[in-house]
C-alpha cells in the first residue's frame, strides 16, 4: 500500500500576511483524510475537541484564498506520520485547548506531530504557534524551578 502525507497551508483571514494555518492530509489508494486543529470545538463530523477529521475538503483554504502544498512525504516517513496522526485523538495533549497566540493551535499540532516522527522540517515564520511547545517547556522549567524546595547543605 502506498501512503502519502501532505502538509498543506493557507493564509488565515484578515491576518494572512503574518499568519498561516497548517494541516495534514493522509492519502492512500482509497481515501484522503484531512487532519487539523480548528479554533472551534466539535464543529462537524469526527472531532475530538479542537481536533477535526475532514472538517473541509483536503485542499480547501480557510477563508483567505487557496491552500498550497508545503511538503509531501512518501514511503517510510509517510507511514510513520500517518500512524502518529491517526493516534492524535487519544494522545495529542492539547485537543481541548486552543489559543490563537502563542498557542496551542493548528501549527502547534503540526509541529508536535513532526517532533513525534522525528522529522526535521521547519514551518515558515508565519506558522504562529509552531514554537509553543518550546515556550511551554521553558515556562514549565521556570515554574518548577521556583516551586522546588531549596537544597539542604
Amino acid at each position: 500500500m502506498s501512503i502519502k502525507v501532505d502538509l498543506r497551508a493557507a493564509k488565515i483571514p484578515w491576518i494572512g500576511l503574518i499568519a498561516v494555518h497548517y494541516w495534514f492530509v493522509i492519502m492512500d489508494e482509497q481515501e484522503q483524510e484531512r487532519w487539523e486543529i480548528w479554533q472551534s470545538q466539535n464543529v462537524k463530523g469526527h472531532s475530538w475537541g479542537h481536533l477535526h477529521l475532514n472538517l473541509m475538503k483536503c485542499d480547501r483554504g480557510v477563508g483567505n484564498g487557496d491552500s498550497w502544498l508545503e511538503k509531501q512525504w512518501h514511503s517510510i516517513e509517510a507511514e510513520k506520520l500517518a500512524m502518529i496522526i491517526k493516534k492524535t485523538p487519544h494522545n495529542y495533549p492539547h485537543n481541548y485547548c486552543y489559543r490563537y497566540y502563542p498557542g496551542p493551535n493548528s501549527n502547534t499540532y503540526v509541529q508536535w506531530i513532526l517532533n513525534q516522527a522525528q522529522i526535521n522540517y521547519d514551518l515558515e515564520r508565519r506558522g504562529l504557534g509552531k514554537n509553543y511547545l518550546r515556550y511551554e517547556q521553558f515556562l514549565l522549567r521556570r515554574f518548577l524551578r521556583k516551586q522546588l524546595p531549596a537544597k539542604k547543605v
